[in-house]
Formats: structure tokens, C-alpha cells, sequence
């Protein structure tokens, strides 16, 4: 007999749907695996007959093949018991498959057949929703994170006899009910708060500015100056994660093993600071099937590189790629796997060897060509990929006496109302995917216009409130906004540029939105990954500025990717100001943060 069950292999962080088929015939009683097990596979044997048999069912005395299929796709870890198991179960005709074949099936069984949670089951939640299956069959503690997936049916089991008895007809589970990501990213404080940290305005402006823009920082200084305690506090004043954000990277937690179970769901920004003896696959990613590594699971969040002159140079040289793209890709003899890594990078480094370079009370016991070696360990092209470089002081003791709250510095959550500010700014501005070149001259159909926002509004079931008399009256830019599903900014809100809503009204005449083209949810991106195109735009210079900047790249000797980092971090400047257009003290400012780069060559 012949039985067929549906379990999921997690190659990267998708989910692939592998069929396990159970096959038995008259011989010495076995279980022989197929279809490229690994060894971890390969123990479940023992595992699985333990389960069976102390589950009070019975185990067939004869020899039973199981094939993964296909045959071509490697397998690995424990999930694969629980589909095993049940596959020999139907075999042996003690179960029927009618019940299991609309689920997809994971997780690891204990010898008394207790189920055991397992790794990557939101990727297998996400394939069982895109494949149009009914649910998937997880261990009961690992039910709250497939649950926050809409339209999946989580059955959640304890043991392997409850389920099958669940399978027979004769008991009921109760799926999980479905659980709402708004809900539970609960905005919670941080205990490192800025508030805690005594002076040191200048390196909590330059964080303010990175964290409104998501760009990168370096800071420079003595030991025991706070770049440490300062860098621990930039999740406190990054905005929430968005949903959509929630999930990108409670995936990269559940493949890689390290999410909460109780929770099932990752609420905060992540902050990751792999010590400076890391190895290179630890940090970027790898193995024989690769893993994701610190800079992905630093996605969405911020990574923490302390004493970075420390690190291996290889190392270090690896991080320019996932800096440029926000990914990483990793690739095998058999197969390359890409991994998010759109992090803000946070660094710290001593200014010499010793520490005490500059520094007013300790002397320097390094020479120029220890100094200088040191130094050189952070190599120009990945220094040009940090838009920030800023130098952090030793703190005068009379601020480090003081008790009182005059030295005490402005709590995170002020700080987090202004980041959060320029980002909302950001989020209406810097939308993905940009029309077309072609289209950029196409007019604008104003009464097309009036008529798709009419049949959006009678689509929402409520055409009072647009209707005929006030969409007439509406500008081209107010139906833009209107279709975009954004609705009418307020008045205090920054005004979006007439290109951006030219823009925005020729998406919606083709079919599209302001979330993207063809109705797919388009992502807004940070200052910090504007690309050539957005820059263009939102980016431009007047005569002053543009002066101003010429001036700073011939002077200090920028490359033309520091030109446009500069760009880049004063628009986040002028963002946090509210400012439309990018003014001469923005620029300034931008161009200070970059001028320790030069110093750090000094």
C-alpha cells in the first residue's frame, strides 16, 4: 500500500513542498530513506519507530521505503519526522490520508511521541497560503507563529496519537485562531533610554539624523568616550516595525532558529553586534545549505560592529556588497541563495591601537606607523559606503559628577516623534517602483481620473463619500492622492511634488496605484536608498548648494558615491526640518558628518 503525506523542506528562507511517500512490501523489517536525506534524516528512523510504538500504535513488520520527492532537492533537519511518521501510519492502514493531504506537515517527534517545535514555519504557513492549500499541521508551540498568517489553518497537535485520532475522524482539534500583527506590535519603551547619556550632543545629533534616514555611522574615539552605551540606544528612537516589516524579519528568525516561541512573532527592531572574532560565515551568512547570517538577521534593524578595526579584513570587505544592495548572495556549487540585509549600520573604532590618540589627559604610547596600519584595517571603499563619520570626545568630569537633571540629555521617545517625522515624509515620497521612462510625458486625463475615484469609492461601499459634486471640484493632484489610498494629507503635512503626483495619477490611469503597479504593494524606502533616479528628484541643489558641495568634494577629495551620500543625508536633514528642498545649513551639516572621514585618514 501506498500512502502520500506533505511535508516542506526550507531552502533559504522559502519553503518548498516535499511529497512523503511510504511504501511497504514483504521483507526483514526496515525503514530505508530515499531522496537525498542528510544525516540528521537519516536518525529520525530510530526516532519515528520509537514514537509509533509508544504511541500505542502499531508498527508494520516489514520493510518500508521512504522517498522524499523530488529526489533532487537536498534535505535536512528533524521536521521531516512527524510527515514520516504519519506516512507510515496510513501505510500500515491504521489512518487515512484523506484528512492530511489539504495540509502541509512539520515537526520533530520525542521517543513518547510528544511533538518537538521545529525552525522555519512561517516560510511553511506563507507556501501552504501561495499553493491555495486549506492549512498546515505544526507542534502546538510552534501554532502562534504560522497563525499570523491570513487565510492558513493552523492545526496545532501535542502528540502523535492526538493527531492521528484528529485524522481518524475521531477527536477535534481546535485550529489557532488567527492572530493580528497590529495587535501585537505593541509599542513597548526601551530600557536604554538617550536620556541616560551625559552630553555627547554632537554623536546624538549625527544618531538622530541616521536613524531618520536609515544611513550608516561610524564614531571615533577614546575608550570609555560612550560609543558604545550611545550605539546600544539607537533601537529607542528607530520608528516601530510596520507589519509587512514584522514579517520579512520574523521569517529570517524562524529559518535561522532563534525566534521566541511564546511570542511567534518578532515586535522589535533588531540589533545584532557580533563580537569582533566572528567568523565570516557567522556574520554574512553560509554552510553547506546556506544560513542566514548577522547582517540579515540585522535586517530592518541596526548592526553593531564594536572595535571594528578589530575584525578580520576579509571580513570587513565582505560587508561592501549587502552595504550597496541590501542583500547578500550566497552562492554554493549546487545553488545561490539571496538573503535580506537592509540594515543601519552603527560602528565604533578606537583611534590607535592603544586608544589614546588625541585624547587631553592620556598619552599616546603609539607610533605613526602603528597608528596608521591600524587604521588602514578599514579600507577606503568600505569607508566610502559609511555616509557618516563623526568623533566622539572624552567626556569633561565635571558633566560626569554632576547629579542634577541639567546634564541629563532628552529621552528617546522626544527624539523618536522627530525620526518618526521624516520618516513618515519619507514613506510618502520615496514609493517603489517609478513609472516608466516612456510614460513620463503621457498627459494626465483628469475626468479618467474622476471616474476611477467614483468607482473606487462605490467599490468601498461608500460613495457619499466622494461624490459626484466633490470630485468635480477635486484638483488632479487631490485625485491622485484620493486613488493612491492615502486620502487627503493634512493641511500641516509636507506637500508632495508635482512630478511625484503626475506620477502617482499616470499608475492609477494604467491600472496601478500608489502602492504599485498593477496593484502590487510597492515599498517606500529610506533617504539612505534613494536610488539615481529618486535622487534626481528629490534631491536637487540650488545654485549656493550646489557651490557649497563642489567646493567639499575638491577639497576633501570625495568619490562620486560620497557626492551622492552627501545628497542623501541632507535630505534627511532637510526632512527633519520639514523642509521641501534641501537649503545651504542641511548641506553644511551633511558635509561636516563626512569631513571625519578625512580625519580618520589624517
Amino acid at each position: 500500500m501506498l500512502a502520500i503525506v506533505r511535508g516542506v523542506s526550507i531552502v533559504g528562507l522559502d519553503a518548498f513542498v516535499v511529497d512523503v511517500e511510504a511504501d511497504m512490501r514483504s521483507a526483514l523489517p526496515k525503514l530505508v530513506i530515499v531522496g537525498l536525506p542528510d544525516a540528521s534524516l537519516k536518525e529520525s528512523q530510530e526516532r519515528v519507530e520509537s514514537a509509533v510504538r509508544n504511541s500505542d500504535l502499531e508498527w508494520p513488520m516489514a520493510k518500508i521505503v521512504i522517498n522524499l520527492a523530488p529526489a533532487d532537492l537536498r534535505k535536512e533537519g528533524t521536521g521531516f519526522d512527524l510527515p514520516i511518521a504519519l506516512s507510515v501510519i496510513c501505510c500500515n492502514g491504521q489512518c487515512d490520508t484523506k484528512r492530511l493531504k489539504d495540509y502541509l506537515i512539520i515537526g520533530e517527534l520525542s521517543l513518547d511521541g510528544a511533538l518537538r517545535p521545529v525552525s522555519g514555519v512561517l516560510p511553511m504557513a506563507l507556501k501552504a497560503r501561495a499553493l491555495g492549500m486549506k492549512g498546515v499541521i505544526v507542534p502546538q508551540e510552534n501554532a502562534a507563529e504560522a497563525a499570523v498568517v491570513d487565510g492558513v489553518e493552523v492545526i496545532g497537535a501535542q502528540h502523535l496519537s492526538q493527531l492521528v485520532s484528529w485524522a481518524r475522524g475521531f477527536t477535534e482539534i481546535e485550529p489557532e485562531p488567527l492572530r493580528n500583527i497590529s495587535e501585537l506590535l505593541v509599542n513597548e519603551g526601551h530600557l536604554a533610554d538617550f536620556a541616560e547619556v551625559r552630553g555627547q550632543e554632537h554623536a546624538k545629533r549625527a544618531l538622530e539624523v541616521a536613524a531618520a534616514g536609515g544611513h550608516n555611522l561610524l564614531m571615533l574615539g577614546p575608550p570609555g568616550s560612550g560609543k558604545t552605551m550611545i550605539a546600544k540606544r539607537v533601537p529607542g528612537i528607530l520608528p516601530d516595525l510596520s507589519e509587512e516589516e514584522a514579517l520579512e524579519v520574523t521569517r529570517i528568525y524562524s529559518v535561522a532558529g532563534l525566534l521566541d516561541q511564546s511570542l511567534g512573532l518578532v515586535t522589535t527592531r533588531p540589533f545584532r553586534a557580533p563580537h569582533h572574532t566572528a567568523s565570516i560565515p557567522g556574520v554574512i551568512g553560509g554552510g553547506s545549505i546556506p544560513r542566514p547570517g548577522e547582517i540579515s538577521l540585522a535586517h530592518n534593524g541596526v548592526l553593531f560592529l564594536d572595535e571594528m578595526p578589530e575584525m578580520s579584513r576579509t571580513l570587513l570587505e565582505t560587508l561592501r556588497q549587502p552595504l550597496e544592495d541590501g542583500q547578500v548572495t550566497i552562492s554554493r556549487a549546487n545553488l545561490a541563495l539571496t538573503f535580506p540585509s537592509r540594515f543601519m549600520l552603527v560602528a565604533a573604532m578606537n583611534p590607535c591601537p592603544c586608544g589614546f590618540y588625541g585624547d587631553s589627559v592620556h598619552k599616546c604610547s603609539c607610533n605613526m606607523g602603528e597608528i596608521l596600519r591600524y587604521r588602514q584595517r578599514i579600507s577606503g571603499p568600505l569607508l566610502d559606503r559609511i555616509d557618516m563619520t563623526i568623533e566622539v570626545a572624552r567626556l569633561p568630569v565635571e558633566k560626569l559628577t554632576r547629579d542634577d537633571d541639567e546634564v541629563r540629555g532628552e529621552p528617546s521617545a522626544e527624539v523618536k516623534l522627530r525620526v518618526m517625522s521624516a520618516r513618515r515624509i519619507q514613506q510618502q515620497r520615496n514609493l517603489l517602483p517609478v513609472e516608466p521612462e516612456s510614460a513620463a510625458g503621457s498627459p494626465v486625463d483628469t475626468m479618467e481620473l474622476q471616474r476611477r475615484a467614483q468607482q473606487q469609492a462605490e467599490d468601498e461601499g461608500s460613495p457619499g463619500s466622494a461624490g459626484e459634486e466633490d470630485l468635480a471640484e477635486m484638483t488632479t493632484a487631490e485625485l491622485a492622492l484620493r486613488l493612491s489610498g492615502a486620502g487627503m494629507a493634512p493641511a500641516t503635512a509636507p506637500r508632495t511634488s508635482a512630478a511625484t503626483l503626475e506620477r502617482t495619477a499616470r499608475q492609477a490611469l494604467k491600472g496601478g496605484n500608489a502602492r504599485g503597479l498593477s496593484g502590487q504593494h510597492a515599498r517606500s524606502c529610506t533617504n539612505a536608498a534613494l536610488s539615481s533616479r529618486m535622487m534626481k528628484e528629490y534631491c536637487r541643489l540650488d545654485e549656493a548648494g550646489r557651490s557649497l558641495l563642489t567646493r567639499a568634494v575638491e577639497r576633501l577629495g570625495l568619490s562620486a558615491r560620497a557626492y551622492d551620500r552627501i545628497r542623501r543625508v541632507a535630505r534627511t536633514i532637510a526632512d527633519l526640518d520639514g523642509c521641501e528642498s534641501i537649503e545651504v545649513p542641511h548641506l553644511a551639516e551633511a558635509i561636516q558628518y563626512r569631513s571625519g572621514e578625512e580625519r580618520l585618514r589624517s
